[in-house]
């Protein structure tokens, strides 16, 4: 095991530790979470998504437009936080405003853009007028990897700063493949990191680095992916218990209380499969149950199964339960190693943890 973790470059943004803060909706992942990390030396993320419901300007101008203001105040704090930290921005290419979000985080300071559920092909036309801004697609395929990277090169003659490469065999959230690909060789992650590197190094002749997530909880996890070619890790799950993120107390306390067998594979509006915590929910969602709310509250989405054919729920309002603390009509994404964190712990803390190579191996070993 590497006593020291080396530092990480994306664009030109260097970060002292390899560790970047997943970006997690609806409003889990905001300012306080962000400024934190960066303030630790990773990359911290603000979550875009939805934003602007029940935020201040919610009924006061539009929802897209709510979601616009609330970003640009949260990366002013985010920034006041963290005046010198690295402070990123996620985005969804499923959500209707997301070139709008990704222009607005241009705008307004953020350090990178990471654009994931879907291929963010159209990308460099909103920050094409910030070029210190660093665009970094997540995938989860080396098929998904080749389409951006043609495109980009064709189109706007550039290419991705880096890329986050999912395992969708423990990652929290929505999956990049459907529920019976999951465990298909082609999506694993060690056979993902080389064959990303070899494409990019024998087809394009560059060296982009690649973030690894899903399933990363420990030191002993980031050195694996290290060694298995990965420039850094993108941490997700793990934060949720801390004190600086943003979700309600009562969603940190679920988490810290669940157990690996509670993750379940939940049915989705956007049509892909999701990883959450099992709870009244998350049951009622795998059984199609007709109790599941089904009026939509935003139109967020460009493809919504709750909006068009009036199945599953509405994504954006069972989120927002969920991070707001309304529990049981609530959908509690997570990762699948849930439930080893044990306390509530400052961000500080949790990144001294993942940096210190001893500490790691004693907490693992016991």
């Amino acid at each position: 095991m590497s006593q020291t973790l080396p530092p990480l470059k994306i664009g030109k943004h260097l970060a002292r530790y390899p560790i970047v803060q997943g970006g997690m909706a609806v409003k889990v992942s905001g300012a306080n979470l962000a400024g934190a990390v960066a303030n630790a030396g990773g990359m911290g993320i603000i979550s875009s998504a939805a934003l602007g419901f029940k935020s201040p300007y919610f009924k006061k101008v539009s929802f897209f437009e709510a979601n616009r203001l609330a970003l640009i105040d949260q990366l002013q704090k985010a920034r006041t936080i963290s005046p010198n930290g690295i402070i990123g921005v996620n985005v969804l290419v499923a959500t209707k405003d997301y070139l709008t979000l990704a222009r607005t985080a241009a705008e307004n300071g953020a350090d990178l853009i990471v654009a994931g559920a879907g291929l963010p092909l159209t990308l460099p036309e909103s920050t094409a007028d910030y070029p210190d801004v660093a665009l970094v697609p997540v995938v989860s395929s080396l098929q998904a990897a080749q389409t951006i990277c043609q495109t980009w090169e064709k189109e706007y003659h550039r290419l991705p700063d880096a890329f986050v490469v999912e395992n969708v065999k423990s990652i929290g959230g929505h999956l990049g493949a459907k529920t019976e690909e999951i465990y298909q060789q082609h999506y694993a992650i060690e056979y993902l990191i080389p064959a990303l590197q070899d494409y990019l190094r024998d087809r394009l002749g560059k060296t982009i680095p690649l973030i690894a997530t899903g399933g990363i909880w420990d030191r002993s996890d980031i050195d694996q992916m290290l060694a298995l070619g990965a420039s850094g890790v993108q941490i997700g799950t793990r934060f949720i218990t801390t004190v600086e993120c943003d979700a309600d107390i009562r969603y940190k306390e679920f988490h810290l209380n669940a157990r690996p067998e509670d993750v379940v594979i939940v049915p989705s509006p956007v049509g892909k499969p999701g990883r959450a915590i099992r709870n009244v929910f998350s049951e009622r969602a795998i059984a199609g149950s007709s109790e599941l709310e089904k009026r939509c509250v935003a139109n967020c989405l460009q493809f919504c199964l709750c909006r068009d054919a009036r199945e599953t729920y509405c994504l954006l309002q069972a989120l927002a339960n969920a991070s707001s603390g309304n529990l049981e009509h609530g959908l509690i994404f997570s990762g699948d190693k849930v439930g080893r964190a044990g306390r509530i712990i400052p961000v500080a803390e949790l990144m001294a943890e993942l940096i210190n190579a001893q500490e790691s191996l004693e907490s693992h070993d016991g």
